[in-house]
């Protein structure tokens, strides 16, 4: 998966407030192709896992409690360059010092509830794709 593909993860923020359609259209429009794609809801004991990377930060319980409270979108998307791109189609985490035009200036609310999350590595974009799809569910 790595160089071309990347992880997203629609919040349960943008969820709630039916933001998925818009939301994929926008990664569509960008170029990326979805080739795993998931409706689901992360368990508590999900979040602790996926975010452990965090668990030392102040903020990973409050993060915990919000990933887990509503359903997310899971997603494995495919271009060149795709954990780069993604990552500025998305924006700043802080919605706030977001670009014009991207998704969390678009959809988020501030800096907790950030509509989407997007891999930060190619690495990273492996291990959190495997955390979400089996082989068989990546096409």
């Amino acid at each position: 998966m790595s160089g071309n593909r990347t992880f997203t993860m629609i919040k349960p923020d943008a969820v709630e407030k039916g933001h998925i359609g818009a939301i994929l259209e926008k990664i569509t429009a960008a170029g990326f192709k979805i080739v795993a794609m998931k409706y689901t809801h992360l368990s508590q004991r999900d979040a602790e896992q996926f975010y452990a990377v965090h668990s030392e930060r102040p903020f990973y319980g409050e993060l915990v409690a919000f990933m887990s409270r509503g359903p997310i979108v899971a997603a494995i998307l495919e271009k060149d360059n795709a954990v780069e791109d993604f990552r500025v189609l998305i924006g700043s985490t802080n919605p706030a010092e977001a670009a014009e035009g991207t998704i969390r200036k678009m959809f988020a609310t501030d800096i907790a509830e950030n509509a989407v999350h997007g891999s930060d590595s190619d690495e990273n974009a492996v291990i959190e794709g495997a955390f979400h799809f089996s082989g068989r569910e990546i096409f």
